[in-house]
């Protein structure tokens, strides 16, 4: 996971966070529309289980996703993720 690699060569799990949302918004030079919570910009989001400022492997532990305004629960990713195992054997 390119995250986990980031701390364990060095940086911060709050650095690693911050390069994969704030700064790579702004690298798009589209920070005035993604990369934080603010009003008026689109709000897709992960939402995890634990702190991934305390084990940056946590941010695999995902509840649930916020996408285009709909909110995704486990059970609902969990069966995308099932539909798209079946669909790749066939």
């Amino acid at each position: 996971m390119l995250l986990a690699c980031l701390v364990e060569a060095g940086l911060k799990p709050i650095e690693t966070l911050q390069g994969a949302t704030i700064n790579a918004a702004r690298a798009l030079r589209k920070g005035n529309e993604i990369g934080s919570f603010e009003v008026g910009k689109s709000a897709d989001a992960v939402i995890l289980n634990s702190d991934p400022l305390s084990d940056i492997h946590n941010t695999t532990k995902i509840d649930a996703v916020l996408l285009r305004g709909r909110m995704f629960d486990r059970t609902a990713l969990d069966s995308m993720l099932a539909e798209i195992e079946v669909e790749t054997k066939e």
